[in-house]
């Protein structure tokens, strides 16, 4: 027995001398990957749990320090500043989740200087009649706490500074702001009249507060601006925006709107110029929707070749957008789009003075024309084209003489189309950001798409059923909760088919609120401008734009096509994995 242990060792080889190195270096090994795995657990605890300082939590000489601080603001951490003369910004903008909450407000006023404080003081020896000093910053945290506690449905990203309004007790404010909740992705200013009354012991409060865009004192005006300028003076980027049938990039809403023609610095500069220009061709009078696809393969050309895009800007509707039913010419590219910020972002030249300023010093300067007839022959064999103007001229067949056939072929992966040079017209924004808040920004949306299609059995066979005021109030039944400001973006002629919707819902359609673009509105007053002193008619498209433009602000959103119904967009077995 008391040999049986040393027989049970010698048949372990695993403890023999020749072995015990190796159970050295394995123990070894065990302990080094114990110690990693340890490290790695403790930094990715403290990864976990570390906050960055933040000064607004700073003793009140830092936070004065920070806010009231004169280094430049940069795109990436564009600072606060609280000061006389100045605006207040959130600390980091290019964050959505940032925002100015009434405690920085509150931070900043007590970490006004005290000189300031001091100069506040002696302002209190005042008359009851004393017309109110917008421009003091007393004035301006109450104008901006008095915003942030009436509108509890925005995040505010910046405030201007307050200028004086239309009598002594008014004072102008402007602000950048996002919705809490809902998928819009731009950012949307408004400016408000706010009337200011003063007590027998000088204290300043809110009396009022005006509608939207009701402060047009604080409205920025802008000038024109080259194609190479900074970024937009706040430092921000613009948003992509989803968009139902077109990706058309949203533009920050509520600024003054520049269409002035780009102009023709000299004669060198146009002679030294290099120019693309599409002539004739099939996409006049054709969708909305053709129209861009076409006109974006032109602007990607231009791009590739390092060209000016001369372009017209008359354009004609087609008569789906009508309300004489006939395709309808003298509409302007400018009623529809934001012709400002394509002149900032490409280089463009409107067409009829390019072709002045050609007739000028063509002969002179031996300016030359490459024409081009045959949509197959590919930017690519352009690039090293040499003269003056490329143009293409396409006939009178189609689809052949469509211009997005250029892009076709093995061009569709070398022209990328520009989609973010585009955007939707400034002034039909307006009018959908107005619709919204006349809704406070708290309402759902639903888009109900009927007219033909509902119609038709053969291509949509369940639509009509499946968006009938029954099954609305059956499908919205799980999706909106009763007592919602329920706007309905529709196609539908007659508003009074969704009555039974109004037992459980606050219903809202477009044409309540034609007073945005009616004979008495700025809207109207600005396009009569534009277009030479003659009215222009509030169309079928800048209905779907501005019908499209309210339903992405809502909170909640529902597609016909992908909650109301199985059937496909565009008709029988045309559904693809993405819709």
């Amino acid at each position: 027995m008391l040999n049986r242990p040393s027989l049970m060792l010698s048949r372990n080889g695993s403890f023999r001398a020749e072995n015990l190195g190796q159970n050295a270096l394995a123990m070894i090994g065990n302990l080094c990957f114990t110690l990693f795995v340890v490290g790695v657990l403790v930094f990715t605890i403290i990864a976990a749990t570390y906050q960055p300082e933040d000064p607004l939590f700073h003793p009140s000489s830092k936070i004065t320090t920070f806010l009231t601080s004169d280094s430049n603001a940069t795109f990436k951490t564009d600072i606060a500043v609280v000061k006389t003369g100045e605006d207040f910004v959130a600390s980091n903008q290019t964050a959505f989740d940032t925002f100015i909450n009434i405690t920085d407000v509150d931070s900043a006023v007590v970490s006004t200087e005290p000189e300031e404080v001091e100069a506040a003081s002696e302002a209190r020896d005042c008359r009851i009649d004393d017309p109110i000093n917008c421009r003091d910053p007393d004035v301006f945290h109450l104008l901006m706490r008095s915003a942030i506690e009436k509108f509890k449905e925005h995040h505010f990203y910046r405030f201007g500074k307050p200028v004086r309004g239309n009598n002594d007790s008014s004072c102008h404010m402007a602000w950048r702001f996002r919705p809490k909740e809902g998928k819009a992705a731009a950012f949307y200013k408004d400016y408000r009249s706010f009337t200011v009354v003063r007590s027998e012991n000088c204290t300043l409060s809110v009396a009022g507060i005006g509608d939207y865009h009701s402060g047009g004192n604080a409205r920025k005006r802008r000038g024109r601006r080259g194609k190479n300028r900074e970024k937009d003076r706040e430092g921000f980027e613009k948003v992509p925006a989803k968009l139902e049938d077109n990706p058309i990039a949203l533009p920050e809403v509520g600024e003054t709107v520049n269409d002035a023609l780009p102009t023709v610095e000299s004669e060198s500069s146009f002679s030294q110029g290099k120019y693309l220009l599409y002539s004739g061709g099939g996409d006049r009078c054709k969708s909305m929707n053709q129209y861009l696809w076409s006109f974006m393969c032109m602007l990607g050309e231009a791009q590739y070749l390092n060209r000016t895009l001369v372009m017209d800007l008359s354009m004609c509707l087609s008569k789906i957008y009508t309300s004489s039913g006939q395709d309808e010419e003298g509409k302007d590219f400018r009623f529809y789009f934001d012709f400002e910020h394509l002149m900032d972002s490409a280089s463009v030249l409107e067409q009829k003075q390019f072709w002045s300023e050609w007739s000028k010093w063509q002969k002179k300067d031996g300016l030359s024309l490459h024409l081009v007839e045959d949509f197959r022959v590919t930017p690519m064999k352009l690039a090293d084209v040499k003269d003056t103007l490329v143009m293409r001229k396409f006939g009178s067949v189609e689809p052949d003489n469509y211009w997005y056939r250029v892009c076709e072929g093995e061009t569709e992966s070398v022209i990328e189309r520009p989609w973010k040079m585009v955007w939707k017209s400034r002034r039909l924004l307006d009018i959908a950001s107005a619709i919204a808040a006349r809704m406070n920004w708290d309402f759902d949306a639903v888009h109900v798409e009927r007219g033909e299609k509902a119609s038709n059995k053969e291509l949509w066979p369940n639509l009509d059923r499946d968006t009938s005021p029954e099954a609305l109030l059956s499908t919205l039944n799980y999706k909106i909760e009763d007592g919602r400001n329920l706007y309905i973006a529709t196609n539908e002629p007659d508003t009074s088919f969704f009555d039974p919707l109004k037992d459980k819902y606050s219903t809202h359609f477009l044409d309540e609120y034609k007073d945005l673009w009616d004979s008495n509105s700025d809207w109207y007053a600005e396009m009569t401008k534009l277009n030479n002193g003659n009215p222009v008619e509030f169309d079928g498209y800048m209905r779907i734009s501005v019908d499209t433009e309210v339903f992405l602000r809502g909170k909640k959103q529902i597609e016909t096509f992908n909650d109301l119904t199985k059937d496909c967009k565009d008709g029988v077995n045309t559904c693809t994995s993405a819709s």
